[in-house]
């Protein structure tokens, strides 16, 4: 199985358009794991001295959220499905998300793991919906800013090319809208492995769907894990591969040990975490929002103005779409619905096909229906037989979403010996950052479900490994 270049990565899932003309600042996140910080907004949970639940507040320094649950789960001695969380946040960051967990308070507050914070709040009768919180707060810094060329960029070029973006993105969309593109942490990262495993599943295919997950291989990972996966897909030997598995592997791991027990294909996918086996269907759906999204930007044709036959969605508090409450542009309706688009009220919407298909009509119905056709999905693909909770209906996503309390400033390009190795290491061959480059600092909010680095990769235009 090959492993895929930067460039075939985000055109595979959908991620090689912009919302305006520009050559952006380049540079890169997450130099330092303090570089990118995000933390939860909540209305205050409804708290109960005699409530079944406990609630915390954790604050995770470099781990990833399904992966600190796991563990959580482990040190409890209860199933990872009584911990609740509204979002799954990036591992390399410092991030503060609460989480309901089915467990006495007295047990939880003997938990000491390194890099782990947890407070306890009280106890509560109500678990925790995804994607319930209000907004997430970020302050991310941009370091080693570049030109194309790689020849640094100063921070006074930078901080105005970054103003130049957000001015040219306002005057095409909006004041404080951007293109709501689904970022790569829905692709599996820099293997874009959940969308390749999702469409071996409703191909129902999963000896594929499993051999693509242990085997998929990407130049961006270590030397053992891609010894790993060479292995596997050259051998397909189970015990020779547990042998050299690196730790890391967990879920890998799982799979294999699965297999030798069963030979059962299907037995080994459904190792994974239900969220994530969820996922790998949404990274698909996510593919094609991306792809008609690109080729709407491509086709010249307005992400905030409404078309006929466009399907909008009520905007709720949150700023995400009410996907049960859509309507059809229609002649007319088309100037109520652009008068309420521009309130923020409504808002255009791309599709998240389904067995339902939920699909636009007109112009904008040619484009949604070329990029499914393109892909050679059905309707009847999106039930999944053998494992029906992954079965999706589809959904409707809006096009745009909007950022908040958004502030741009330079800051101190210092980064310590032995915080990153990649800045260690040095700019590589189709790099886009240098040592000597601005570093920009960024603060602003965003509803559940939209991506910081997508808005940032707005500004920075580097490679898909810069993220």
């Amino acid at each position: 199985m090959a492993s895929a270049a930067t460039s075939e990565i985000e055109k595979r899932v959908g991620l090689d358009t912009y919302a305006v003309e520009n050559d952006g600042i380049g540079g890169m996140l997450k130099t330092k794991v303090s570089d990118f910080r995000v933390e939860e907004s909540f209305r205050r949970v409804p708290l109960d001295p005699k409530g079944r639940f406990s609630v915390i507040e954790v604050t995770l320094n470099n781990w990833e959220t399904n992966r600190f649950v796991n563990r959580l789960a482990r040190e409890l001695k209860i199933s990872r499905n009584r911990i609740w969380f509204s979002g799954t946040k990036d591992k390399r960051a410092i991030t503060s998300q609460l989480m309901i967990v089915d467990a006495p308070m007295h047990k939880i507050e003997t938990i000491d793991l390194s890099d782990v914070k947890i407070s306890c709040m009280g106890r509560t009768h109500q678990k925790l919906k995804f994607g319930q919180h209000l907004s997430n707060k970020f302050t991310v810094i941009v370091r080693g800013c570049a030109k194309k060329d790689g020849t640094p960029l100063g921070d006074e070029e930078a901080l105005d090319n970054a103003n130049q973006i957000i001015k040219k993105m306002e005057e095409k969309l909006g004041k404080g809208l951007f293109p709501n593109w689904i970022g790569p942490q829905r692709f599996g990262g820099l293997r874009g492995v959940t969308a390749e495993v999702g469409d071996k599943v409703i191909d129902d295919d999963f000896e594929e769907a499993v051999n693509t997950y242990l085997g998929m291989e990407s130049s961006f990972e270590s030397e053992e894990v891609f010894e790993f996966r060479s292995k596997w897909n050259k051998t397909k030997d189970i015990d020779a591969c547990l042998e050299i598995a690196p730790q890391k592997l967990g879920y890998e791991k799982k799979m294999l040990y699965e297999l030798k027990k069963s030979n059962n294909y299907l037995a080994a996918f459904k190792t994974l975490p239900n969220n994530l086996q969820l996922m790998c269907i949404h990274a698909v759906q996510s593919k094609l929002f991306n792809k008609s999204l690109a080729l709407r930007i491509k086709s010249n044709l307005t992400l905030s103005k409404p078309l006929i036959g466009d399907i909008v969605g009520h905007v709720t508090e949150k700023g995400n779409i009410d996907a049960k409450n859509l309507a059809i542009v229609e002649e007319e309706t088309a100037e109520r619905i652009e008068r309420n688009c521009d309130l923020r009220r409504l808002a255009i919407t791309g599709p998240l096909p389904g067995f339902e298909e939920i699909i636009a009509k007109g112009e904008i119905g040619k484009i949604e229906n070329k990029v499914i056709s393109d892909g050679k999905y059905t309707k009847e693909g999106w039930q999944i037989e053998k494992i029906p909770r992954l079965s999706s209906s589809g959904s409707r996503r809006a096009l745009t979403s909007n950022f908040m309390n958004l502030s741009i400033e330079i800051c101190s390009k210092e980064v310590e010996e032995n915080n990153s190795m990649v800045w260690d290491k040095g700019p590589q061959k189709g790099d886009r950052w240098n040592p000597e480059g601005a570093s920009i600092k960024f603060k602003f909010s965003l509803p559940p479900g939209s991506y910081a680095s997508v808005l940032l990769r707005e500004i920075m235009r580097s490679p898909i490994n810069h993220y």
